[in-house]
């Protein structure tokens, strides 16, 4: 079954990393290093909670750091979480889960279960570049300058840590949602609550061969090409998608580019076995209910507001087309956002307002701010973006001086194949899975050597 899994859908399950018994959970696991990129105290107090004790904290570079950092303390940072890796493996810090996926139910503060398969995907299977027809694809542009700090944190690491979040199209819910009747047949490997109030989090080991097999034949089906040319009515001209990249564009595609470069080194038998290869994801299915689309909302910092808004009128007038602004009592007094009309809803000096550009010559609101927000930092040096979830941060931050928020509406999760498959890949940051406490926790790992 183990080379099925491998040969016919590109997925290795032969080993998975654990905390061992002794090492703590809750201080264990840590959100995903790209979130509360605005809000250092969240990680100032993840740090003092898991001082002095085995953490995933140690292992990962929190974005946040990213820009306050300069290049002498990033590359300190580095050097210290690839020791840290080496070291934990060198003492013993993991048992090892063999040949096996694990089931995860993740409960979110929200009293929501999101249920997740974790296993290793096969990077030859993956390509990030735009018009890609790879099994596995990118969902938003991949922005080249972002991945060198994470390839120079991988190129030299023994383990791996995914917040990667792959998503299938499983209206059947035939491929995970099956194994929560069946966890009898499971060994429970985990079971503790999230720091920071995020919720809880069960493991358990899937190594039934019966229910391996199901997994299988689901996958499969969902890879043919039969049923992937009835499913969204598309021509032979098109390739199946099985894994569309959930969170986590940017992760997997730094452990693509260092394979890439690596594999150079290796003669063809060592390509084929190298852990290097392969990447530790989390699979989800976009219907699950506990899955919810979020949008991720802009802040602007260092600008003067006025000098935003005529800069958005200039952008798109000089295209042809029209567009204005409109102050506003409160966020309840503007029009919807629609097709035919992009409003977009901004926050500054506690103000509320709203852009809007008539005729669009996107499909969706984020496309259209983002476009005018690549140039406007182009022209404007000092000005910084952040991306953030949550109305009430973008109302806080986006309300100060010389500050600037935009709200964005959610995207429909279940046209998110179909817009891949046809269109491509979106605007990066097009939406979210859910908050940022509802995102992936760092919690297994595997071993690249």
């Amino acid at each position: 079954m183990i080379e099925k899994f491998r040969n016919e859908l590109g997925i290795d399950i032969s080993s998975i990393l654990i905390p061992a018994q002794g090492i703590r959970p809750e201080k264990w696991a840590v959100v995903a290093c790209d979130q509360y990129t605005s809000e250092p105290l969240y990680w100032e107090k993840v740090k003092d909670f898991t001082n002095g004790v085995p953490s995933t904290y140690h292992l990962i570079f929190p974005e946040v750091y990213l820009e306050k950092e300069n290049s002498v303390e990033k590359q300190n940072r580095i050097e210290n979480i690839n020791n840290a890796m080496c070291s934990y493996i060198d003492n013993n810090y993991f048992s090892e889960v063999k040949n096996s996926m694990i089931y995860i139910e993740r409960k979110t503060s929200a009293g929501k279960v999101r249920k997740g398969l974790v296993f290793a995907i096969d990077l030859e299977n993956y390509d990030f570049s735009k018009g890609s027809q790879s099994l596995i694809r990118a969902t938003e542009g991949t922005i080249m300058d972002r991945l060198p700090p994470r390839i120079r944190i991988r190129e030299n690491a023994c383990l791996e840590l995914p917040h990667i979040m792959l998503l299938i199209d499983d209206r059947d819910y035939g491929t995970i949602e099956n194994l929560s009747k069946a966890k009898d047949k499971m060994k429970h490997l985990y079971s503790f609550s999230l720091m920071m109030n995020s919720g809880y989090l069960d493991g358990y080991q899937v190594n039934d061969e019966e229910l391996l097999t199901n997994i299988f034949e689901s996958l499969r089906k969902l890879k043919s090409k039969k049923d992937f040319s009835k499913k969204y009515g598309v021509g032979d001209q098109l390739s199946p998608l099985l894994f569309a990249v959930g969170d986590g564009n940017h992760s997997l595609a730094t452990a693509k580019s260092c394979w890439n470069q690596l594999k150079m080194t290796l003669t063809d038998e060592e390509k084929q076995t190298h852990p290097a290869r392969f990447a530790l994801i989390e699979l989800v299915n976009v219907h699950d209910p506990a899955l919810e689309f979020e949008p991720i909302h802009r802040l602007l910092f260092n600008i003067k507001a006025s000098d935003v808004l005529s800069s958005f009128i200039k952008h798109y007038t000089d295209k042809g087309l029209k567009c204005g602004f409109e102050y506003t009592a409160g966020l309840n007094s503007i029009p919807e956002n629609n097709s035919s009309m992009h409003v977009i809803p901004f926050i500054h000096n506690n103000k509320t307002g709203y852009v809007w550009v008539g005729e669009p010559s996107f499909t969706l609101d984020v496309a259209t701010l983002q476009s005018f927000l690549d140039n406007y930092l182009k022209e404007n040096s000092g000005a910084e973006l952040d991306y953030v979830h949550g109305e009430s941060i973008v109302s806080e931050l986006g309300g100060k001086d010389g500050n600037m928020g935009f709200l964005l509406s959610p995207m429909d999760k279940n046209d998110l194949f179909k817009t891949v498959i046809v269109d491509g890949t979106l605007p990066r940051k097009t939406f979210s899975m859910g908050e940022a406490d509802e995102k992936r926790f760092y919690m297994e790992c595997r071993s690249l050597r």
